[in-house]
Protein backbone atom coordinates (compact mmCIF):
# COMPACT_ATOMS: atom_id res chain seq x y z
CA UNK A 1 0.00 0.00 0.00
CA UNK A 2 2.92 2.39 0.69
CA UNK A 3 4.20 1.74 -2.83
CA UNK A 4 0.77 2.47 -4.30
CA UNK A 5 0.49 5.68 -2.29
CA UNK A 6 3.91 6.75 -3.54
CA UNK A 7 2.82 6.21 -7.15
CA UNK A 8 -0.43 8.11 -6.59
CA UNK A 9 1.44 10.99 -4.99
CA UNK A 10 3.97 11.11 -7.83
CA UNK A 11 1.21 11.24 -10.46
CA UNK A 12 -0.67 13.90 -8.51
CA UNK A 13 2.40 16.12 -8.12
CA UNK A 14 3.52 15.65 -11.71
CA UNK A 15 0.12 16.38 -13.24
CA UNK A 16 -0.65 19.35 -10.96
CA UNK A 17 2.81 20.84 -11.26
CA UNK A 18 3.50 21.45 -7.58
CA UNK A 19 3.74 19.77 -4.21
CA UNK A 20 1.40 22.32 -2.68
CA UNK A 21 -1.42 21.73 -5.17
CA UNK A 22 -1.14 17.95 -4.86
CA UNK A 23 -1.04 18.13 -1.06
CA UNK A 24 -4.09 20.41 -0.99
CA UNK A 25 -6.03 18.01 -3.24
CA UNK A 26 -5.32 15.12 -0.86
CA UNK A 27 -5.73 17.15 2.32
CA UNK A 28 -2.21 16.57 3.70
CA UNK A 29 0.81 18.77 4.34
CA UNK A 30 3.22 19.40 1.44
CA UNK A 31 6.00 17.89 3.55
CA UNK A 32 4.20 14.54 3.49
CA UNK A 33 4.02 14.59 -0.29
CA UNK A 34 7.72 15.46 -0.40
CA UNK A 35 8.64 12.51 1.81
CA UNK A 36 6.66 10.12 -0.37
CA UNK A 37 8.47 11.32 -3.48
CA UNK A 38 11.85 11.05 -1.75
CA UNK A 39 11.04 7.48 -0.70
CA UNK A 40 9.94 6.58 -4.24
CA UNK A 41 13.10 7.99 -5.85
CA UNK A 42 15.29 6.26 -3.28
CA UNK A 43 13.56 2.93 -3.85
CA UNK A 44 13.88 3.21 -7.63
CA UNK A 45 17.38 4.66 -7.53
CA UNK A 46 16.54 7.34 -10.10
CA UNK A 47 15.61 11.03 -10.07
CA UNK A 48 12.04 11.57 -11.25
CA UNK A 49 11.53 15.26 -10.50
CA UNK A 50 13.76 18.30 -10.30
CA UNK A 51 12.32 20.49 -7.54
CA UNK A 52 13.19 24.12 -6.89
CA UNK A 53 11.42 26.81 -4.88
CA UNK A 54 9.93 28.22 -8.08
CA UNK A 55 9.16 25.24 -10.28
CA UNK A 56 8.94 21.47 -10.62
CA UNK A 57 10.22 19.64 -13.74
CA UNK A 58 10.03 16.02 -14.77
CA UNK A 59 13.27 14.32 -15.74
CA UNK A 60 13.40 12.14 -18.86
CA UNK A 61 12.99 9.05 -16.66
CA UNK A 62 10.19 10.79 -14.77
CA UNK A 63 8.21 11.49 -17.96
CA UNK A 64 8.38 7.85 -19.05
CA UNK A 65 7.54 6.63 -15.56
CA UNK A 66 4.55 8.98 -15.35
CA UNK A 67 2.89 7.35 -18.36
CA UNK A 68 3.39 3.88 -16.90
CA UNK A 69 2.03 4.96 -13.51
CA UNK A 70 -1.08 6.52 -15.02
CA UNK A 71 -1.82 3.32 -16.92
CA UNK A 72 -1.23 1.11 -13.88
CA UNK A 73 -3.41 3.25 -11.63
CA UNK A 74 -6.21 3.26 -14.20
CA UNK A 75 -6.02 -0.53 -14.53
CA UNK A 76 -6.07 -0.87 -10.77
CA UNK A 77 -9.14 1.38 -10.51
CA UNK A 78 -10.93 -0.60 -13.22
CA UNK A 79 -10.11 -3.90 -11.51
CA UNK A 80 -11.49 -2.64 -8.21
CA UNK A 81 -14.60 -1.22 -9.83
CA UNK A 82 -15.39 -4.43 -11.70
CA UNK A 83 -15.78 -6.39 -8.47
CA UNK A 84 -16.95 -3.72 -6.04
CA UNK A 85 -20.47 -3.68 -4.67
CA UNK A 86 -22.75 -1.77 -7.01
CA UNK A 87 -20.49 -2.30 -10.01
CA UNK A 88 -19.14 0.36 -12.34
CA UNK A 89 -21.07 3.31 -13.67
CA UNK A 90 -20.55 3.68 -17.38
CA UNK A 91 -21.31 6.90 -19.22
CA UNK A 92 -20.63 8.70 -22.47
CA UNK A 93 -21.22 7.81 -26.12
CA UNK A 94 -20.36 4.34 -27.43
CA UNK A 95 -19.72 3.92 -31.17
CA UNK A 96 -19.85 0.31 -32.41
CA UNK A 97 -19.50 -1.23 -35.86
CA UNK A 98 -20.25 -4.77 -37.02
CA UNK A 99 -20.73 -6.73 -40.28
CA UNK A 100 -24.17 -6.10 -41.77
CA UNK A 101 -25.65 -9.61 -41.61
CA UNK A 102 -24.14 -10.63 -38.29
CA UNK A 103 -24.86 -7.20 -36.83
CA UNK A 104 -28.54 -7.26 -37.74
CA UNK A 105 -29.04 -10.72 -36.34
CA UNK A 106 -26.85 -10.80 -33.24
CA UNK A 107 -25.45 -7.38 -32.32
CA UNK A 108 -28.44 -5.07 -32.83
CA UNK A 109 -30.69 -6.99 -30.37
CA UNK A 110 -28.05 -6.61 -27.65
CA UNK A 111 -27.71 -2.84 -27.99
CA UNK A 112 -30.99 -1.80 -26.30
CA UNK A 113 -30.51 -4.47 -23.65
CA UNK A 114 -27.07 -3.08 -22.83
CA UNK A 115 -28.49 0.44 -22.82
CA UNK A 116 -31.19 -0.65 -20.33
CA UNK A 117 -28.42 -1.63 -17.89
CA UNK A 118 -26.40 1.56 -18.42
CA UNK A 119 -28.76 4.52 -18.68
CA UNK A 120 -25.97 7.09 -18.94
CA UNK A 121 -24.57 5.54 -22.13
CA UNK A 122 -25.76 6.54 -25.60
CA UNK A 123 -24.96 4.20 -28.49
CA UNK A 124 -24.43 4.45 -32.24
CA UNK A 125 -24.36 1.17 -34.20
CA UNK A 126 -22.88 1.07 -37.70
CA UNK A 127 -23.60 -2.02 -39.80
CA UNK A 128 -21.30 -2.40 -42.79
CA UNK A 129 -19.33 -5.15 -44.49
CA UNK A 130 -16.59 -2.59 -45.15
CA UNK A 131 -13.59 -2.91 -42.83
CA UNK A 132 -13.97 0.29 -40.82
CA UNK A 133 -10.89 2.25 -39.74
CA UNK A 134 -11.70 2.39 -36.02
CA UNK A 135 -9.20 5.02 -34.95
CA UNK A 136 -9.52 7.10 -38.10
CA UNK A 137 -13.32 7.15 -38.02
CA UNK A 138 -13.74 7.47 -34.28
CA UNK A 139 -15.23 4.08 -33.39
CA UNK A 140 -14.76 2.57 -29.94
CA UNK A 141 -15.19 -1.09 -30.86
CA UNK A 142 -15.86 -3.41 -33.79
CA UNK A 143 -17.35 -6.88 -33.77
CA UNK A 144 -15.63 -8.94 -36.47
CA UNK A 145 -16.08 -12.51 -37.67
CA UNK A 146 -13.30 -14.65 -39.13
CA UNK A 147 -9.54 -14.60 -39.18
CA UNK A 148 -8.11 -11.20 -38.29
CA UNK A 149 -5.27 -9.58 -40.22
CA UNK A 150 -2.21 -8.45 -38.28
CA UNK A 151 -2.70 -4.89 -37.09
CA UNK A 152 -2.15 -2.52 -34.22
CA UNK A 153 -5.68 -3.20 -33.00
CA UNK A 154 -6.38 -5.17 -29.84
CA UNK A 155 -8.74 -8.15 -30.17
CA UNK A 156 -10.72 -10.25 -27.69
CA UNK A 157 -12.09 -13.60 -28.89
CA UNK A 158 -15.70 -13.81 -27.72
CA UNK A 159 -16.88 -17.04 -29.36
CA UNK A 160 -16.00 -19.66 -31.96
CA UNK A 161 -17.54 -19.60 -35.41
CA UNK A 162 -17.67 -22.60 -37.74
CA UNK A 163 -18.46 -22.71 -41.45
CA UNK A 164 -20.44 -25.72 -42.57
CA UNK A 165 -22.42 -27.11 -45.48
CA UNK A 166 -26.18 -27.18 -44.98
CA UNK A 167 -29.27 -28.12 -46.96
CA UNK A 168 -32.93 -28.86 -46.31
CA UNK A 169 -33.92 -32.47 -45.59
CA UNK A 170 -36.21 -32.33 -48.63
CA UNK A 171 -33.39 -31.29 -50.97
CA UNK A 172 -31.24 -34.17 -49.73
CA UNK A 173 -34.12 -36.64 -50.16
CA UNK A 174 -34.49 -35.55 -53.78
CA UNK A 175 -30.81 -35.35 -54.68
CA UNK A 176 -28.89 -37.55 -52.25
CA UNK A 177 -26.17 -36.55 -49.79
CA UNK A 178 -22.54 -35.77 -50.65
CA UNK A 179 -20.02 -37.98 -48.87
CA UNK A 180 -16.86 -36.07 -49.77
CA UNK A 181 -16.19 -32.40 -50.72
CA UNK A 182 -15.36 -33.49 -54.27
CA UNK A 183 -18.94 -34.76 -54.58
CA UNK A 184 -20.22 -31.17 -54.49
CA UNK A 185 -19.59 -30.89 -58.22
CA UNK A 186 -22.69 -33.06 -58.71
CA UNK A 187 -24.97 -30.86 -56.54
CA UNK A 188 -26.63 -27.45 -56.76
CA UNK A 189 -24.30 -25.26 -54.70
CA UNK A 190 -25.39 -21.79 -53.62
CA UNK A 191 -22.23 -19.69 -53.70
CA UNK A 192 -21.26 -16.09 -53.26
CA UNK A 193 -20.78 -14.41 -56.61
CA UNK A 194 -17.29 -13.57 -57.81
CA UNK A 195 -17.59 -9.90 -56.83
CA UNK A 196 -18.20 -10.77 -53.16
CA UNK A 197 -15.55 -10.79 -50.47
CA UNK A 198 -15.26 -14.59 -50.08
CA UNK A 199 -12.39 -15.02 -52.52
CA UNK A 200 -10.95 -18.33 -51.32
CA UNK A 201 -14.09 -20.41 -51.53
CA UNK A 202 -15.42 -23.12 -49.25
CA UNK A 203 -12.92 -24.55 -46.74
CA UNK A 204 -12.71 -28.23 -45.82
CA UNK A 205 -10.37 -30.30 -43.66
CA UNK A 206 -9.31 -33.44 -45.51
CA UNK A 207 -6.77 -36.21 -44.84
CA UNK A 208 -3.33 -35.08 -45.96
CA UNK A 209 -2.79 -38.39 -47.80
CA UNK A 210 -4.97 -37.30 -50.71
CA UNK A 211 -7.70 -34.94 -51.80
CA UNK A 212 -9.51 -37.66 -53.72
CA UNK A 213 -12.03 -40.26 -52.73
CA UNK A 214 -11.20 -42.37 -49.65
CA UNK A 215 -7.85 -43.79 -50.68
CA UNK A 216 -6.54 -46.77 -48.74
CA UNK A 217 -4.92 -45.62 -45.50
CA UNK A 218 -6.17 -42.04 -45.82
CA UNK A 219 -7.80 -42.20 -42.38
CA UNK A 220 -5.15 -44.30 -40.68
CA UNK A 221 -3.84 -41.37 -38.66
CA UNK A 222 -7.09 -39.51 -38.23
CA UNK A 223 -6.30 -38.63 -34.65
CA UNK A 224 -3.20 -36.64 -35.54
CA UNK A 225 -3.81 -32.96 -36.47
CA UNK A 226 -0.80 -32.95 -38.82
CA UNK A 227 -2.44 -35.72 -40.88
CA UNK A 228 -5.02 -33.20 -42.14
CA UNK A 229 -4.88 -30.12 -44.29
CA UNK A 230 -7.39 -27.42 -45.20
CA UNK A 231 -8.36 -27.16 -48.85
CA UNK A 232 -10.54 -24.57 -50.60
CA UNK A 233 -13.11 -25.33 -53.29
CA UNK A 234 -15.28 -23.03 -55.36
CA UNK A 235 -18.21 -25.28 -56.24
CA UNK A 236 -20.38 -24.04 -59.10
CA UNK A 237 -24.13 -24.02 -59.23
CA UNK A 238 -27.09 -22.56 -61.10
CA UNK A 239 -27.53 -19.74 -58.57
CA UNK A 240 -25.10 -17.35 -56.93
CA UNK A 241 -25.47 -14.03 -55.15
CA UNK A 242 -23.31 -11.35 -53.56
CA UNK A 243 -25.51 -11.30 -50.43
CA UNK A 244 -25.16 -14.06 -47.85
CA UNK A 245 -28.69 -13.60 -46.50
CA UNK A 246 -30.13 -14.35 -49.93
CA UNK A 247 -28.08 -17.56 -50.11
CA UNK A 248 -29.41 -18.51 -46.69
CA UNK A 249 -33.00 -17.88 -47.83
CA UNK A 250 -32.50 -19.89 -51.05
CA UNK A 251 -31.07 -22.75 -49.02
CA UNK A 252 -34.11 -22.73 -46.71
CA UNK A 253 -36.33 -22.84 -49.80
CA UNK A 254 -34.60 -26.04 -50.92
CA UNK A 255 -32.67 -24.74 -53.92
CA UNK A 256 -29.35 -26.34 -52.99
CA UNK A 257 -26.44 -26.70 -50.57
CA UNK A 258 -24.96 -23.61 -48.96
CA UNK A 259 -21.78 -23.02 -46.96
CA UNK A 260 -22.78 -20.81 -44.07
CA UNK A 261 -21.61 -19.77 -40.61
CA UNK A 262 -23.00 -21.32 -37.46
CA UNK A 263 -24.08 -17.85 -36.28
CA UNK A 264 -26.44 -17.77 -39.25
CA UNK A 265 -27.84 -21.31 -39.34
CA UNK A 266 -27.63 -22.59 -35.75
CA UNK A 267 -31.32 -21.96 -35.11
CA UNK A 268 -32.25 -23.68 -38.38
CA UNK A 269 -30.17 -26.71 -37.46
CA UNK A 270 -31.73 -26.87 -33.98
CA UNK A 271 -35.24 -26.74 -35.47
CA UNK A 272 -34.50 -29.26 -38.25
CA UNK A 273 -35.19 -26.79 -41.07
CA UNK A 274 -31.62 -27.42 -42.21
CA UNK A 275 -29.22 -30.31 -41.68
CA UNK A 276 -25.44 -30.37 -41.87
CA UNK A 277 -23.64 -32.38 -44.54
CA UNK A 278 -19.93 -33.23 -44.83
CA UNK A 279 -19.61 -32.68 -41.08
CA UNK A 280 -16.48 -34.85 -40.84
CA UNK A 281 -14.72 -32.52 -43.30
CA UNK A 282 -15.69 -29.24 -41.59
CA UNK A 283 -12.77 -26.83 -41.35
CA UNK A 284 -11.48 -25.74 -37.91
CA UNK A 285 -13.43 -22.85 -36.40
CA UNK A 286 -12.39 -19.25 -36.69
CA UNK A 287 -13.51 -16.63 -34.20
CA UNK A 288 -15.94 -13.86 -33.37
CA UNK A 289 -13.92 -10.97 -31.98
CA UNK A 290 -14.28 -7.63 -30.30
CA UNK A 291 -11.65 -5.33 -31.78
CA UNK A 292 -10.65 -1.92 -30.48
CA UNK A 293 -7.80 0.56 -30.89
CA UNK A 294 -4.74 0.27 -28.67
CA UNK A 295 -5.35 2.55 -25.72
CA UNK A 296 -3.73 3.15 -22.37
CA UNK A 297 -7.12 3.59 -20.73
CA UNK A 298 -10.02 1.61 -22.16
CA UNK A 299 -13.26 3.47 -21.33
CA UNK A 300 -15.50 1.65 -18.88
CA UNK A 301 -18.40 1.69 -21.36
CA UNK A 302 -16.27 -0.18 -23.93
CA UNK A 303 -15.03 -2.76 -21.45
CA UNK A 304 -18.57 -3.39 -20.17
CA UNK A 305 -19.91 -3.70 -23.72
CA UNK A 306 -17.27 -6.31 -24.60
CA UNK A 307 -18.01 -8.26 -21.41
CA UNK A 308 -21.74 -8.06 -22.16
CA UNK A 309 -21.30 -9.44 -25.68
CA UNK A 310 -18.92 -12.15 -24.53
CA UNK A 311 -21.35 -13.28 -21.85
CA UNK A 312 -24.19 -13.67 -24.37
CA UNK A 313 -22.11 -15.11 -27.21
CA UNK A 314 -20.72 -17.71 -24.82
CA UNK A 315 -24.17 -19.24 -24.26
CA UNK A 316 -25.11 -22.02 -26.76
CA UNK A 317 -28.81 -21.13 -26.50
CA UNK A 318 -28.06 -17.61 -27.73
CA UNK A 319 -27.17 -18.89 -31.21
CA UNK A 320 -30.20 -21.20 -31.30
CA UNK A 321 -32.48 -18.23 -30.67
CA UNK A 322 -33.91 -19.78 -27.52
Amino acid sequence: MDKLKQLESFVSVATRGSLTAAAKAEGVAPAIMGRRLDALEERLGVKLLVRTTRRLTLTHEGSAFLEDCQRLLADFANAEASVSAGGVKASGHLRITAPAGFGRRHVAPLVPRFRALHKDVTISLNLSDRVVDLAGEGYDCAVRVGDLPDSSLVSVRMADNRRLCVATPEYLRRNGTPEHPNDLARFDCLSLSSDASQVRGWAFRVPRAAHGRHQEGAHAEAGRPESYEVIHLRPAGPLDCSDGQVLHDWCLQGYGIAWRSTWEVEADLASGRLVEVLAEFAAPPNGIYAVFPQRKHLPVRVRLWIDFCKQHFGQPEFWRGT
